[in-house]
């Protein structure tokens, strides 16, 4: 083959070999096009970056637009300021999983008069969800607090909570900051498959109301690695639960871990199923702490496991509370009708800043069955004085390992 052939062949093959590469490159070029349009920035629906103009719409526009496409759609909330009044982002939507990417501070209006709903904002009706970003949700609760009556008077009109997820399967919450919720920071309400970790909290000790993560009638529920530091429960779990996990979370300011309160209103579901584990309170005026209110309706709750929980100058550490009454007058008419069985407190140690360290103030009428008290180590602050337990109307308890102070079961 002589020399001209040979470069003309050459030249002919250099365009088909780029028209092969340009095949190739397509399919990517295409992916990375169909994930641009799947990102939805909400400076390009109005959002203003300035805490101060309104940027709720611009919020709604970028949810809905996400919400009707396949895949895995973004939300996407950049650093800076956005004054947002109430918003419910609602579903259901075509993505299997819609992301909420919140870089930025989302900051909630003081007046109250601009809240018509219980809440601030809200998930609804959604399957498949993560929402993250390390950003803030900022409830600017403080001018608030004072007006939150729920203290002193028991038919009180509640503050807006900041963040409720209501109807939502298939959710991750993680690496975001609530901060100084007007009324409880997060509700999880009827839903299912959530795991939230990475969680900040914050509101001084003195904010009434501002529990940490309540739930309520919900199933598979888990709760770790977060930090949490409130006016009330840090973590709260309420009637008709089944299979929750806390683990990992430092609590405290705040009132502890609590199950409840439970029989406050008629038709309350039962609990079932909780599991807190290698959690540290420092500073709390509970630990572990189970209540409920007297002249309650039947029901019940079972079947929990307290175990390798650190305590730091907690005042009730360990407690169980059927005479529960956080107003100036309750209803002590009849005992509490919620029975409490299977409950088991493992592996508990630290300092109790109250004589009692251990508490269980059980319901004459359904008294506590299957309490169990192993490996505890709980001593009163005044070293000089030794811990007390107490304890009334447990029926079946057991104690085993080295229990401090010496057990009442």
């Amino acid at each position: 083959m002589n020399w001209s052939l040979k470069k003309a062949m050459r030249e002919m093959a250099l365009p088909f070999l780029a028209f092969l590469l340009l095949l190739l490159l397509l399919p990517i070029c295409n992916v990375d096009a169909t994930q641009a349009n799947n990102v939805f920035n909400v400076r390009d629906f109005g959002a203003v970056a300035d805490g101060e103009s309104d940027s709720s719409q611009a919020l709604l526009g970028a949810w809905e637009k996400a919400c009707t496409q396949e895949g895995r759609p973004r939300v996407y909330v950049p650093k800076g300021v956005y004054m947002v009044k109430p918003l419910v982002f609602k579903g259901p939507c075509k993505g299997h999983v819609v992301v909420v990417q919140i870089k930025g501070v989302l900051k909630a209006p003081k007046e109250l008069s601009l809240f018509n709903d219980e809440q601030w904002i809200k998930f609804e009706q959604i399957d498949g969800l993560l929402l993250t970003g390390g950003g803030m949700f900022d409830g600017q609760g403080a001018a608030a607090w004072p007006q939150n009556k729920c203290p002193q008077k028991k038919d009180c009109k509640t503050l807006p909570i900041s963040i409720k997820f209501g109807h939502v399967t298939n959710a991750t919450i993680r690496s975001l900051t609530s901060l100084n919720s007007k009324f409880f920071h997060m509700i999880i309400f009827k839903c299912s498959n959530i795991n939230l970790h990475h969680i900040q909290i914050k509101a001084p000790e003195n904010s009434p109301n501002t529990d940490g993560i309540h739930i309520g009638g919900s199933t598979r529920v888990a709760i770790r690695n977060s930090n949490i530091a409130t006016g009330d429960d840090c973590v709260s779990v309420g009637p008709g639960n089944r299979n929750i996990s806390i683990s990992k979370v430092f609590c405290g300011p705040g009132h502890g871990i609590s199950v409840g309160s439970l029989g406050k209103y008629a038709g309350e579901e039962d609990v079932s199923g909780l599991r807190v584990r290698n959690c540290t309170l420092t500073g709390t005026t509970n630990g572990v702490r189970i209540k409920t209110w007297q002249s309650s309706p039947r029901s019940s709750a079972s079947n929990f496991m307290f175990e390798d929980i650190l305590m730091r100058d907690v005042r009730n550490p360990i407690i169980i509370d059927q005479k529960y009454c956080p107003y100036e007058s309750c209803d002590a008419t009849f005992p509490s009708m919620v029975k409490l069985s299977n409950i088991k407190f493992r592996n508990i140690r630290g300092i109790s800043t109250s004589k009692v360290a251990v508490e269980l103030l059980c319901s004459k009428a359904v008294p506590c069955q299957n309490v169990e008290l192993r490996d505890i180590n709980l001593k009163y602050i005044e070293h000089s004085v030794p811990a007390l337990a107490s304890c009334s109307n447990v029926v079946g308890g057991v104690s085993s390992g080295l229990v401090v102070p010496p057990p009442c079961i």
